[in-house]
């Protein structure tokens, strides 16, 4: 039998590269490097300085706080204060601000109300008092006065006036006093003022008169015949 040679692989016509067969790093491409200013550095750290400076002082002043005394229900003029009428709460507080202190709160307990309190508000000293509003030998007159018989100047608790009778046009009973031309009046003291009600403009009244005048103030007001005027605070 004759040998048959086996054939053999024809050598690649094109061989792979030998960069190819085994691939280095790639190295990175060359980033040219950007000249930094000094100015705007500087101008960079002034700004962060400044911010946290701001910062600084922003939680200093929340930090501030001062513990009040706050109302949390209504309470009308003249009303006793009681413990359920008030609270303790930390605010931060302008020192032009007068308010009553939480350690104090026990101090205005019992006192009334010299001005109508309002929920949410903060209690000031000037709003308490340990007088009453209505003194022994005094009664209280509630006046409904239109728009024409009433200051146009808001009327606060404690104001003296002067309650005038002005009789209507045509209308019968005196005037004025014996021998005088003066118009009669009566002298009294805001205890409290509404708002005007909408649409007539009505403002109630409550002054407290001596117990002898009550009466002729309550038949001047019911004959339309009354006018209010306002005192000039003492020492003006």
């Amino acid at each position: 039998m004759s040998k048959t040679k086996e054939p053999t692989a024809a050598p690649t016509a094109h061989p792979l590269p030998q960069q190819a067969q085994a691939a280095g790093p790639v190295a990175p491409p060359r980033v040219s490097a950007r000249r930094r200013r000094p100015g705007v550095i500087a101008l960079s750290l002034a700004l962060i300085a400044a911010g946290g400076a701001g910062v600084a002082v922003l939680l200093l002043q929340v930090g501030d706080r001062t513990d009040v005394v706050t109302v949390v229900r209504d309470v009308q003029v003249g009303q006793v204060l009681t413990e359920q009428d008030l609270e303790k709460a930390s605010v931060a507080l302008d020192p032009a601000v007068k308010a009553v202190r939480a350690d104090k709160m026990e101090s205005v307990v019992g006192k009334r109300a010299a001005v109508e309190l309002k929920t949410g508000s903060l209690l000031s000293p000037t709003q308490v008092t340990t007088d009453s509003l209505v003194k022994a030998g005094e009664q209280l007159v509630p006046i409904g006065l239109k728009p024409e018989q009433v200051p146009a100047t808001a009327l606060l608790p404690g104001q003296k006036v002067q309650l005038v009778h002005v009789p209507a046009q045509g209308g019968t009973g005196p005037s004025t006093e014996p021998g005088k031309d003066v118009p009669q009046s009566i002298t009294g003291r805001v205890v409290k003022a509404s708002q005007a009600a909408p649409g007539t403009g009505v403002v109630v009244v409550d002054v407290a008169t001596a117990a002898d005048d009550g009466p002729t103030a309550a038949a001047w007001m019911s004959a339309d015949a009354l006018h209010l005027v306002l005192d000039a605070p003492d020492g003006s």
